[in-house]
């Protein structure tokens, strides 16, 4: 019934009882989060229907021209990155950490384009894996001279895939970047109250409705005036209907993935992700 994670703690006592004995909150935490997954995912699909031209509207809503220089500048560096990892012996793309996609060059683009136009001081992102976006997203504040990321990710159970988290980033720029280790559900809020705004907010992990809107909820409340969200795999779950349903008047996109292979997980073979941009003139 909890699938995966008990089959692999029930696999493995003496490492379970070794995980469990250091943080048993976190490990019910991860079953739980396992059981109501598997319930959300017997759900119908979201096929919800892209922007094809998400690109020239996110540039028209933040007052940038379109052509963007950024957005080619942003397809250099992901695909350095992904070159990094094949030397690593780690072969990007689709479930190429466990189930996890690593970032696309589209989901990379919009949140190059949006670090580098927003200048955002505060950025917060769920969910490392690899550290693709983590990446992508530290070597554009480093361009901007300015600002810090902190990404909440909880590691793997299985200890052989730990290895691999965050090895995009590698050593790069250790000054902008905080790593903090345990799920959203019990991280998120209490950095949040720290940081009491932010101007940046991925979502990247689990992708489910009940964590989305747990999420992007509580980043909306601290985020500032024309701050945005990118919410990655809107396909997989109801969340991000939901949230625009439930905050209305802002400009929100959906934008087709461009994995490096075809994902035959989702109903397009790409994957889709969405955009929600704080307008300062709407006052909800």
């Amino acid at each position: 019934m909890l699938g995966i994670p008990l089959r692999y703690l029930l696999k493995h006592p003496v490492v379970s009882v070794t995980d469990l004995a250091a943080d048993p909150v976190q490990v019910w935490s991860t079953l739980q989060d396992s059981y109501i997954a598997q319930r959300e995912y017997r759900r119908p699909e979201c096929h919800y229907e892209s922007d094809k031209d998400w690109g020239q509207r996110l540039h028209d809503s933040l007052g940038v021209p379109w052509p963007c220089v950024e957005a080619d500048e942003s397809y250099c560096v992901w695909r350095q990155i992904i070159g990094e990892l094949e030397t690593k012996g780690i072969h990007a793309g689709p479930e190429s950490f466990q189930a996890w996609n690593d970032g696309d060059a589209g989901l990379v683009r919009a949140i190059w384009c949006l670090t580098r136009h927003l200048k955002p001081k505060t950025v917060v992102e769920t969910g490392v894996a690899h550290g693709v976006t983590s990446r992508c997203l530290l070597e554009a504040l480093e361009r901007n001279g300015d600002g810090h990321l902190w990404s909440i990710d909880l590691p793997p159970l299985e200890r052989s895939w730990r290895k691999e988290v965050g090895a995009a980033v590698g050593d790069h720029h250790p000054d902008r970047w905080s790593y903090i280790s345990g799920s959203s559900r019990r991280r998120l809020p209490d950095l949040l109250s720290r940081l009491s705004q932010i101007d940046l907010f991925i979502h990247d992990s689990l992708h489910t409705e009940r964590n989305v809107r747990f999420e992007l909820d509580r980043a909306w409340a601290v985020l500032r005036p024309n701050g945005a969200l990118v919410i990655d795999d809107i396909d997989a779950n109801w969340g991000f209907q939901s949230f625009t349903q439930s905050f209305s008047g802002h400009q929100s996109m959906i934008c087709e993935a461009e994995p490096i292979r075809p994902d035959p997980r989702r109903f397009n073979q790409k994957g889709l992700f969405g955009i929600i941009l704080k307008l300062s003139h709407v006052s909800r």
